[in-house]
């Protein structure tokens, strides 16, 4: 019997489609990733399921849209804040179940409370933040209506490492562990989920050096991400030393669009604002258009899946679940799942498995199929004029979404939108059945 194969899963926090070098971007570095890339797999059209962070987390975890994981929103941060139900099987909980080792370092941002942090979700060990974004150093929650509170915590014990750049003790902790997991005959599953480059914007000097002449949140993001970057390296490295890097399936991806793509959407104009952006797609985080939805991701299993590919096939952030499980040996269609198994997508060459995928957040819904794209009630920023209530493009001539064709297919369009509609319909009853008694405190900021 074959050796089952480790997992490393790298989750990115507000890391725009435009903002990695192998995506295009020529003003930052990230050669780590980049190398990570050319070992396995790039996605062109891969999807987060929420253009925010807590829904989009709890479907890389769960293999849910986020209405069917009981996680429709950004999470609250205070420490009775609740959040992925105790029903929701995650990964972790199902590869436990595979005789897998799981430990997690970094964001959790699914809940405070202590009955909903990652121990009661599937994971042995962790270490990292519970809530949303913190200051960097100071490892200090500052937002969503409430006094500061300090978040970092190690196997759910408040640790206190005041200065320690948080980017680096989420690598640090992550290269721990693989040199820990080496000596034991388990294989095992490590989720390394980075709060940067989300604000606040905060960078060791050491990688501003790296950027000068960039403007100053240009500059800052590049330099968040190097950080991110040279961790990915960290870990790849101690996978190498290990023996462990031809049979660990790599994952890597960010959980929504930029903060914001640009200041002056309405004359195209792509300066950034938190340094950001989505580089040739319309929109940002909050917003269903494809900047604040689409990401950039990387597969890597060099015992299965062949370097140097380039894959423009669809696929979303649920899929992980069905995927890994497939890969270590479980059966899936033990578990309600939405996402579907793109291991022959990326070992052979198939098409996607999804004929549809769809999207919702507020009064949004979109779905995408095939080529085509509708988005309802899309908006761009908050407090904008509303772009058309319909919208549909043609992705494989306009990624950007800058031209809508309702007018000219007027019936795929009616088409679209009652497919969308139903869709959320069917969502809203599941949600109102199953969570609105018990549903999880939401906050307005991360």
């Amino acid at each position: 019997m074959a050796k089952r194969p480790n997992f490393v899963i790298f989750y990115t926090d507000d890391q725009g489609y435009g903002d990695l070098g192998c995506m295009g971007a020529s003003d930052l570095k990230t050669p780590h990733l980049d190398a990570l890339a050319a070992s396995g797999v790039r996605f062109t059209d891969w999807y987060s399921n929420s253009p925010v962070c807590s829904p989009s987390r709890a479907s890389v975890l769960t293999g849910r849209y986020p209405g069917h994981s009981g996680v429709r929103s950004i999470l609250a941060g205070h420490r009775q804040a609740t959040g992925l139900p105790k029903t929701t099987p995650t990964i972790a909980s199902a590869l436990k179940q595979e005789g897998y080792r799981t430990y997690m370092s970094g964001k959790w941002h699914l809940g405070v409370a202590e009955d909903y942090r990652p121990q009661n979700r599937g994971f042995d060990r962790w270490m990292g933040l519970l809530a949303g974004c913190v200051d960097y150093y100071s490892h200090i929650f500052y937002w969503g209506g409430h006094d500061p509170v300090h978040d970092l915590f190690e196997d759910n014990e408040e640790i206190w490492d005041n200065g320690h750049y948080v980017t680096e003790l989420i690598s640090e902790r992550a290269v721990d562990y693989i040199e820990d997991a080496a000596r034991h005959e388990e294989p095992f599953f490590l989720y390394v989920a980075y709060n940067a480059p989300h604000y606040t914007m905060h960078a060791p000097k050491e990688y501003l050096d790296r950027f000068p002449g960039l403007p100053w949140d240009r500059a800052i993001m590049a330099a968040m991400l190097a950080a991110v970057d040279d961790g990915v390296g960290q870990v790849r490295d101690a996978l190498e030393r290990n023996g462990l890097t031809e049979n660990t399936f790599v994952f890597f991806q960010s959980d929504n669009g930029p903060s914001r793509e640009t200041r002056n959407w309405l004359d195209g104009n792509t300066d950034p604002y938190y340094g950001g952006t989505a580089g040739p797609l319309k929109g940002h985080k909050f917003s269903l258009y494809e900047g604040g939805i689409r990401m950039p991701c990387l597969m890597s299993w060099p015992a299965a899946i062949p370097a140097g590919q380039v894959i423009s096939e669809p696929g979303a952030a649920m899929d992980l679940f069905p995927t890994v499980l497939s890969a270590a040996g479980g059966n899936p269609a033990d578990y309600e799942l939405d996402g579907l198994n793109v291991l022959p997508m990326v070992t052979s060459g198939a098409r996607s498995p999804h004929e549809a995928i769809y999207w919702e957040m507020g009064d949004q819904t979109a779905v995408r199929r095939g080529d085509w794209k509708l988005v309802l009630n899309g908006q761009l920023v908050e407090g904008a004029p509303p772009e058309d209530s319909v919208h549909l493009s043609n992705l494989a001539d306009d990624p950007g979404e800058r031209l809508n064709l309702k007018e000219q297919y007027p019936r795929l369009a009616a088409e679209l939108t009652e497919d969308a509609q139903a869709w959320r319909a069917d969502l809203e009853n599941h949600w109102n059945e199953h969570y609105i008694e018990a549903k999880p405190a939401t906050a307005h900021h991360e």
